[in-house]
């Protein structure tokens, strides 16, 4: 069945992002090469890429919805549904799967009573949303949880399980690296491109861990650290390494692992509406 025109945006909504997006087109030398922070900006509005948002990208850059919508569905950085405040997301990639993020994220599914498809991804109260993520190049720190697409290194089933327990509880959650967070829209509007008035945000942004430099010193010349420059999950560094650990990170001990969901095999997500 041939689906209905989008709904309009209120009229005072539609007015606010009128005016943002005409700053953010102007930063291009061509106004389609606006469209991926416009969808961040449609989504910082609803949570998601509606046929709402993905109509007033069309209407702004003088695309097609069919061009629009083309580039919505292949960044998984885009949702397409409404979900939660926060989105947990749980690498099970290669190493992150060997070190343990197949058994964390089947702890969080459990723990959560969600499941992995996208209509039952997110928490009843509309807190959590969580994910499969692909690798986010923290190899080093694994396995690798992320928030709201802040990192939470060398993480454990326990750990994960705190960390989403406080979400839910509204404690203040601190990423292992990076800024503070913030909800997922405030998220969207930051990569949106417009600033981060947080204060300190910026600052704490910072840059490579300890763990991620030691290849380049190495090509360098520089002399490689001989203790563990990260230390075991939930403790500080240590001076020496703890029996039986030669490596340079954390990965002393691949975790038991499992397929990442047998039961619900990857697949094209569906359209909004179906």
């Amino acid at each position: 069945m041939p689906q209905l025109p989008a709904p309009a945006y209120p009229a005072d909504v539609l007015a606010r992002l009128e005016a943002d997006a005409k700053e953010v087109i102007a930063r291009y030398p061509g106004s389609r090469s606006a469209l991926l922070p416009l969808l961040h900006l449609v989504q910082s509005e609803e949570g998601f890429v509606s046929r709402t948002g993905m109509a007033f990208c069309a209407d702004q850059l003088g695309l097609t919805t069919a061009e629009v919508t083309a580039v919505a569905t292949f960044y998984t950085m885009y949702r397409r549904r409404a979900g939660g405040d926060y989105q947990v997301g749980v690498c099970t990639n290669t190493l992150c799967a060997v070190m343990g993020g197949d058994a964390i994220f089947d702890r969080l599914k459990e723990h959560l009573g969600v499941g992995n498809d996208e209509a039952g991804m997110t928490t009843a109260d509309g807190k959590v949303t969580l994910e499969h993520i692909e690798c986010n190049a923290a190899c080093d720190f694994a396995p690798v949880v992320m928030v709201n697409w802040e990192f939470f290194d060398n993480q454990t089933p326990e750990s994960a399980t705190r960390l989403v327990d406080d979400l839910i509880a509204g404690r203040t959650v601190e990423p292992t690296r990076g800024a503070p967070l913030c909800s997922y829209k405030d998220t969207a509007r930051i990569l949106a491109g417009f600033p981060d008035r947080r204060p300190g945000a910026v600052e704490a942004s910072g840059g490579a861990g300890a763990a991620s430099l030691v290849g380049l010193k190495l090509a360098k010349g520089e002399t490689a650290p001989q203790t563990r420059v990260v230390g075991p999950r939930g403790e500080a560094p240590g001076d020496q390494p703890q029996k039986g650990a030669e490596h340079l990170s954390s990965h002393d001990a691949p975790q038991q692992t499992s397929a990442s969901d047998p039961e619900h095999p990857a697949g094209p997500a569906a359209e909004e509406g179906e």
